[in-house]
């Protein structure tokens, strides 16, 4: 399975009033994400499913991936991607979908560096997610621990104009 970890991008400050999960994309986020949704595209990203924290930024993440990447499937909110949620619980959510050639997942700091490190088998490496930061871990075991290979990570300043 290709496994896309994609953080989501610049959202606003918050303010009094406002909800965390209810903080949008910037217009710069939203700019920065398509760069990096567009060099996936050009590389053959082509998740079966994409999954999101309900959480409005990471909804509309989600949204500017699947807009991008021709995905034409629902995008599924779980708790699982929230960002009080463990690196765990995002790998029992990706085996329940074992069967999914490529699953793209939308998500926040700290939670993708930390599931990056554990899909990696290396919970303790130090991983850099910057905001839009897209990233392919591919797994082909499903057991209680993940054992996955980075192919690569790609973020909004290597992606070009």
């Amino acid at each position: 399975m290709e496994i896309y970890l994609l953080r989501h991008g610049i959202a606003e400050n918050g303010r009094p009033g406002l909800k965390d999960a209810d903080r949008a994309l910037t217009e710069e986020g939203r700019d920065k994400l398509k760069r990096v949704l567009s060099r996936a595209h050009g590389a053959g990203v082509k998740p079966g499913v994409i999954l999101s924290s309900p959480y409005r930024r990471a909804l509309e993440t989600a949204a500017i991936a699947a807009e991008s990447l021709a995905h034409h499937g629902k995008i599924v909110q779980t708790p699982a991607l929230t960002p009080e949620a463990s690196p765990h619980q995002v790998w029992e959510e990706v085996r329940s979908r074992r069967d999914e050639s490529a699953i793209l997942l939308a998500s926040h700091e700290p939670l993708m560096s930390a599931t990056v490190a554990l899909f990696l088998g290396s919970p303790a490496l130090t991983v850099d997610m910057k905001k839009g930061a897209l990233a392919r871990i591919d797994c082909d075991h499903f057991g209680t621990e993940p054992k996955g290979v980075l192919k690569w990570l790609l973020t909004p300043a290597t992606a070009g104009k």
